[in-house]
This record gives structure tokens, C-alpha cells and sequence, in this order.
């Protein structure tokens, strides 16, 4: 295969920025890089552009009108993964909001199936709910909701194809229901909950490694009694995804919490509905309609439903709203997040070995091209 060559932009490689870059691909890796000075004959012009690794999502409830909830199966997943590809996402893991146990484990089946069938992206599944905590439910249906109980744990502890992901309020969990998550190898991330300061760092220590959308659907950070928001900043060992669209989290809390913690185990979620990629962009949630408008996906009392992000306009907000460097918002897009799922020896970084997954930004960050396993996709 000939080599792709990209010039006269900014391209992000191991957190630095090369001015231009040829890349070889060989299987659907990357088989060599170096840079590339000036332009030559054949060179994609960058313009003044970016090109990035692809990004990596852990939070995608859907995308191109179809919502996992309704449609969880390889076309539904593979709908999601095209209109996510437009915006640069190469890897993602698809969403399920709570559900009832025969749908959870219907989802599971399809993303298994999916990535059984070479569907390009999906790298597992992420179970949100419905193991939540009432009083933190967001739009959440808490009909749905029950304790992590040994059902639970058996179903979501099947062996699977691919990363899975588990949202949960730990205060919902029987005693060692965590742990046998973790000793299967499923990630546990804490959110809808109520957790203090105290009870957050127990469970930090007792396997769970992520904060689903910090400071969305817990307790407000507060002076006297920090929350689990206060606990993952002040503690190191969680991963804490972001919803930057302006809307869900204030800009300047945001800034606050980056320089609290710092960048390391930070990284961008979209929380995607079916908006993302669509025309039509109202939709219907487990019965409920959904008005979308101004970058807002909204219930008829005002409560967010997701949200109408993709993850491109997330790297530009990073960059916009929270002042963060262009390559410092890639690595936040795509290195941290395949850090988090296990997958940062083959995605999230351009270097030799790892999968031949790029996009291709412009100056203002909008998407020019997403390629996978060195194939344009979109």
C-alpha cells in the first residue's frame, strides 16, 4: 500500500506536534511513521489543519437517528458507528441506558455479533444502569431500576467478546458484587449515585476505576461534604469522563476540576442520542419525546436526555471553552480513553503497531476525514 503523506498542519504524535507526516500501513496498522517536512507532490495538504489519532468514545447511546436502546443488534450498532465515524470516532463501546435484564442481555449478544462481523469501531459495550441510585436518576427510567444483586452479576459476567463497561451507583451493590465485576474483568465506573466523599474513595479502592459524566447525576460539589465529584478530584486513581458541550457542566467548573486533578485520567465523553448524524433531531426515549435544539436534548421538564455532542465539536470545546492545547484535547479524545478501556497498546496514539486510525481536522477543528485500520471511512 502506498503511504499516505499529510503536510503543512499539525500532527499529533505521542503529544507532540509534528508539522506534517508519512505514514505506511500494512494489515491495518501502522507499520511506519516519520515526519514529514514541507509538501511534496502527493501530500495532503492540512492547511493549517490536525490530523489525530481516532478518537475513542466509552459513552455513545446512539447517533445517525437510531438509539441502542431500541434497535440492539449489528445493523443498530453499525448505524451508530457510521454517523460517529463522520465526527472522528473509531472506537466506542455502545451504550445501553437501564433496561430490563432481557434487553441488557440482548445488548450484550449484539455487540458480541458486531464485533464478530468486523463492524468498524465498536470495541465492546457500556451497560448504564440499572443498578442506580433513585434520587440521582436523570433520565433515567427507575422502573427499571434493582440492586447489583447475583443475578445481575452473572449476566453481566458472561464471557463476551471486547471491553465491558458497567455504570453504577455502588451504594445499589450487594457486598462483593464489585468485586466479582472486577475479577471478570469488567470495568466499573460509579454514577446516578449519591456517594459522600467517604463512602467515593471506598469505592475507588474497592475496584471502581471510573466516574461516569463527573458532576452530572451525583451530589453537587460542596464545602463541608465534597461528594464523590470532590473524591475523584482529590483522589488519583479514578478515570473521569467529561461532557464538554457547554451545556451539562459549566465551562469554568470544568476549568477548576482540570486544574485540580490534572489531565492525566481525564478524558472527553460524548453521552451521544440519536441526534448526533441526523436529520430529524427529536426522538423518543422509552416513551418519552425529546426535544433537540441549540445543542440541548431536553424532556418536557427540563431534564437533559443525553446529549446532542459529537466527539470532534468535544475536542473543539476543549480547546474553545476550556483553553486546553489542541494536542492536549486529542489525548483526552482518544489516549486517555483507550487507557481507561485496556486498549492503549493498539488504539489511541499514531506510532508503529498500533491500528492505522486517524482524523482529519481542519484549523477550527471540524471534520475532514476519518480513516480505520488505514481505510477512509468516512
Amino acid at each position: 500500500m502506498s503511504p499516505y503523506r499529510f503536510g503543512n498542519g499539525n500532527v499529533v504524535v505521542n503529544g507532540l506536534i509534528w508539522q506534517g507526516a508519512e505514514i505506511h500501513v500494512a494489515d491495518g496498522r501502522i507499520a511506519a511513521l516519520s515526519p514529514l517536512r514541507g509538501m511534496d507532490g502527493d501530500a495532503i495538504d492540512l492547511d493549517g489543519g490536525w490530523l489525530m489519532p481516532g478518537f475513542v468514545d466509552t459513552q455513545v447511546n446512539g447517533g445517525g437517528g437510531t438509539l441502542f436502546n431500541d434497535d440492539p443488534s449489528v445493523d443498530g450498532i453499525a448505524r451508530i458507528a457510521a454517523a460517529h465515524a463522520v465526527f472522528g470516532t473509531t472506537a466506542f463501546l455502545p451504550t445501553l441506558i437501564s433496561d430490563r435484564p432481557d434487553r441488557i442481555a440482548q445488548a450484550l449478544a449484539a455487540s458480541d455479533a458486531a464485533i464478530a462481523a468486523g463492524i468498524a469501531g465498536v470495541v465492546g459495550i457500556h451497560i448504564e444502569g440499572p443498578c442506580l441510585s433513585a434520587r440521582r436518576k436523570g433520565i433515567h427510567d427507575a422502573a427499571h431500576f434493582r440492586r447489583l444483586d447475583a443475578e445481575m452479576v452473572a449476566l453481566l459476567t458472561r464471557p463476551h467478546r471486547g471491553v465491558v463497561m458497567v455504570t453504577l451507583a455502588p451504594e445499589c451493590a450487594d457486598a462483593g458484587a464489585i468485586a466479582a465485576l472486577v475479577a471478570a474483568g469488567v470495568r466499573v465506573s460509579a454514577g446516578h449515585t449519591d456517594l459522600g466523599y467517604a463512602e467515593a474513595r471506598a469505592a475507588f479502592g474497592a475496584g471502581v476505576t471510573g466516574v461516569t459524566h463527573l458532576f452530572n447525576a451525583m451530589p453537587p460539589l460542596h464545602h463541608r461534604e465534597p461528594g464523590i465529584a470532590g473524591a475523584a478530584l482529590d483522589d488519583p486513581r479514578p478515570w473521569c469522563g467529561l461532557i464538554v458541550d457547554g451545556v451539562h457542566v459549566s465551562p469554568a467548573m470544568l476549568r477548576i476540576a482540570i486544574r485540580a486533578r490534572g489531565l492525566e485520567r481525564m478524558m472527553l465523553v460524548t453521552d451521544a442520542m440519536p441526534s448526533v448524524g441526523a436529520i430529524e433531531k427529536d426522538f423518543v426515549l422509552q416513551g418519552r419525546q425529546i426535544r433537540v435544539a441549540d445543542g440541548k436534548a431536553l424532556y418536557d421538564d427540563g431534564t437533559l436526555a443525553g446529549a446532542d455532542l459529537d466527539m470532534a465539536s468535544a475536542v473543539a470545546n476543549s480547546v474553545g471553552m476550556l483553553g486546553l492545547r489542541g494536542e492536549t484535547a486529542s489525548a483526552l479524545a482518544s489516549t486517555n480513553p483507550a487507557a481507561f478501556l485496556g486498549l492503549d497498546r493498539e488504539r489511541g496514539t499514531l506510532a508503529p503497531g498500533f491500528r492505522a486510525d486517524w482524523v482529519r481536522l481542519d484549523r477550527d477543528f471540524r471534520p475532514c476525514g476519518t480513516w480505520i485500520e488505514g481505510k477512509r471511512a468516512a
